[in-house]
């Protein structure tokens, strides 16, 4: 019942409101799953957790574009702690000052795609499909959380992530389309936006990844 009645609270919030007033499709198709996506990133982030991301092409560069509405201010200041900032002053005066002024809230985020050297060697030496297996097997730990991200749902790479993901203990989010593919049913949540060509899923793609950023952000750095 308690996380019907959040469900249902988060629904109410403007930020979803404004969400399927401008893409009311949405609403039937995505809303249940986008609430769920947002409890289990909550939660994570809760117990100390961070998010995993990974995807190819323009769903690579919505990784990248999440992880910087994550680990800084979005729409909102945030403060670090006064007792962080005060030990900062304290230890290196002005200079610990400066930084404290200019230090931002975060919330832990790591795209996997960023990481060239390691991608290419690791495809070279051993297996190009496995590169963000590899990733998620090396960060994640039980309690993180994996967001893919593939307009098919079908995308080998992120398949493999998300197998390694849940062996871990991981939570596993799919951000996708229609049909959600193979990830649909392998995922503990999928967010299909209920479109078939890749250019109008990952039009979709960016504001419900942007509500959620939003709402995570509301939740951590909002009194």
């Amino acid at each position: 019942m308690e996380s019907t009645d959040r469900r249902e609270e988060s629904s109410l919030r403007p930020i979803l409101q404004k969400l399927y007033e401008k893409y009311p499709e949405l609403q039937e198709a995505c809303s249940a799953d986008i609430d769920a996506a947002f409890e289990v990133l909550r939660a994570s982030f809760e117990s100390g957790g961070k998010l995993l991301l990974c995807g190819n092409g323009g769903s690579a560069a919505d990784c990248e574009h999440i992880v910087g509405e994550l680990m800084k201010g979005f729409m909102y200041r945030r403060q670090v702690p006064a007792d962080y900032s005060s030990r900062l002053a304290a230890e290196y005066g002005d200079q610990g000052e400066y930084i404290a002024k200019h230090l931002q809230g975060a919330l832990p985020a790591i795209a996997l795609v960023s990481h060239t050297a390691l991608a290419t060697a690791f495809a070279n030496d051993v297996a190009a499909d496995l590169i963000f297996a590899q990733q998620v097997y090396g960060y994640g730990k039980p309690g993180d959380v994996l967001l893919g991200i593939s307009t098919s749902g079908n995308s080998a790479n992120v398949l493999h992530a998300v197998r390694v993901a849940k062996t871990l203990g991981m939570k596993t989010i799919a951000l996708t389309g229609r049909t959600g593919g193979q990830m649909n049913g392998l995922c503990d949540v999928a967010i299909r936006a209920p479109w078939d060509q890749t250019p109008d899923i990952q039009e979709r793609h960016l504001p419900i990844y942007h509500a959620l950023c939003i709402l995570l952000e509301e939740a951590f750095f909002t009194s």
